[in-house]
């Protein structure tokens, strides 16, 4: 009986793209996410041949945020986020601050008005979370304190966003773009519209550290006395998967949001260390659907034809943001390793800034022009991360003999 094929095909495919072009870029000494984003590029809309399905891609790679955050949730506890609260939240709303008004000046200096602005600079300040843990993992950072640090910016980054995308609908029209009928928070106007979301954030946050903390890690024991290794990656695998789509449905969370709380709930139980091996495989899998998503958006011709507006953008995520970086965490009394780290880790674009794109374009605040910029600023700064990160120690080195106290 004939079917549909477009999902087994979408992975079949860009699994293969991606194995084929890694094997490339290891050969050629490059990163293997050059080769991932190549890949997803040959197979994507914009280069003749075989095309995936563009509107699945991105759907599985969204199962990588969550596996992904879920993972690092495990290794982070509760107290680690108490214990960089004081760099991380101060940091990450003066970085996201410094880069949005870097970004709306361009949007305005372009001609795209002040909504244009506000959400191409929205967009170029955060962070993929994909990028910046497989980078704090590779170079052996993720559980050293610049790690947590790195995390810990990039969960109160996350929380920014979500408060963003629920008052763009809203301010749309005054800041130029198409009115929106408000959903299901219609009548309730902005500052309504804004409590009742950070509100439901919230009750998704004590109900994780209050009921989760019992409930998830007593769930488990129980599952693991059975015997069952089967049952055991059903548990965990439902568990990251499940309320991260509870924490987006219910609370208006994001699934990345939700995934590392789940995984920080785990990592009170007594299992946490085997839900994470389980966990692993499909974990990096979709990793790498990740990036092939991202490559199949990008248009090579954009690349060549906006050279100018791109090295402006590129200028914003890899200098404007690290400098800020590195300044607030020094401003805070952090240690120069940390603000490097930071800096390194957070100097490019992902999720977030696609999603965030999309709604601009959706309520005509964004040009087609500024999508494509966000999305060629997210293959080449993804690219040359790697090198960033491999510029700390020396840098650090440089900085320490300048600079004091140092770490």
């Amino acid at each position: 009986m004939p079917h549909e094929t477009g999902l087994i095909a979408t992975i079949a495919v860009g699994l293969s793209a991606a194995f084929v072009a890694g094997l490339i870029a290891q050969r050629l000494r490059l990163p293997l996410i050059v080769g991932y984003l190549l890949a997803g590029m040959a197979v994507g809309p914009f280069t003749p041949g075989f095309v995936a399905d563009i509107e699945i891609a991105p759907q599985l790679a969204e199962i990588g945020v969550i596996l992904l955050m879920f993972g690092v949730g495990i290794h982070f506890s509760i107290g680690d986020l108490v214990a960089v609260r004081g760099l991380a939240l101060p940091g990450a709303v003066g970085q996201v601050a410094i880069a949005t008004t870097l970004g709306t000046g361009l949007g305005w200096w372009w001609g795209w008005g002040f909504g244009g602005g506000i959400v191409l600079g929205l967009a170029l300040s955060v962070a993929s979370t994909v990028v910046l843990l497989r980078a704090l993992t590779l170079y052996g950072k993720l559980d050293g304190p610049a790690g947590r640090v790195a995390v810990g910016w990039l969960v109160v980054e996350d929380l920014i966003m979500v408060v963003a995308l629920v008052l763009l609908p809203a301010l749309a029209e005054p800041l130029g773009g198409r009115a929106t009928d408000g959903g299901s928070d219609a009548g309730l106007g902005l500052a309504g519209a804004l409590a009742l979301t950070l509100g439901k954030v919230a009750l998704f946050v004590l109900l994780m550290l209050i009921v989760g903390v019992r409930v998830i890690p007593w769930l488990l024991a129980r599952v693991e006395q059975t015997g069952s290794r089967e049952l055991f990656i059903l548990a965990t695998l439902a568990t990251a998967l499940g309320i991260a789509y509870g924490a987006a449905e219910l609370f208006g969370a994001s699934f990345a949001l939700g995934a590392f709380l789940a995984g920080v709930v785990v990592n009170e139980s007594e299992q946490s260390h085997r839900a994470a091996e389980e966990a692993l495989p499909l974990r990096e899998a979709f990793a790498v659907l990740f990036f092939v998503s991202v490559g199949m958006l990008i248009d090579p011709m954009f690349l060549v034809d906006e050279v100018g507006r791109l090295l402006a953008v590129l200028a914003v995520v890899m200098v404007g943001k690290a400098v800020a970086a590195i300044l607030i965490v020094r401003a805070l009394g952090g240690p120069t390793r940390t603000g490097l780290t930071v800096a390194a880790g957070l100097s490019q674009v992902g999720e977030f800034s696609f999603i965030l794109a999309d709604v601009g374009r959706s309520l005509d605040l964004l040009p087609e022009a500024g999508r494509n910029l966000i999305l060629a600023a997210a293959l080449i700064s993804i690219t040359l991360n790697p090198l960033l990160f491999r510029a700390i120690g020396p840098l650090a080195t440089r900085l320490d003999g300048r600079l004091s106290p140092a770490s």
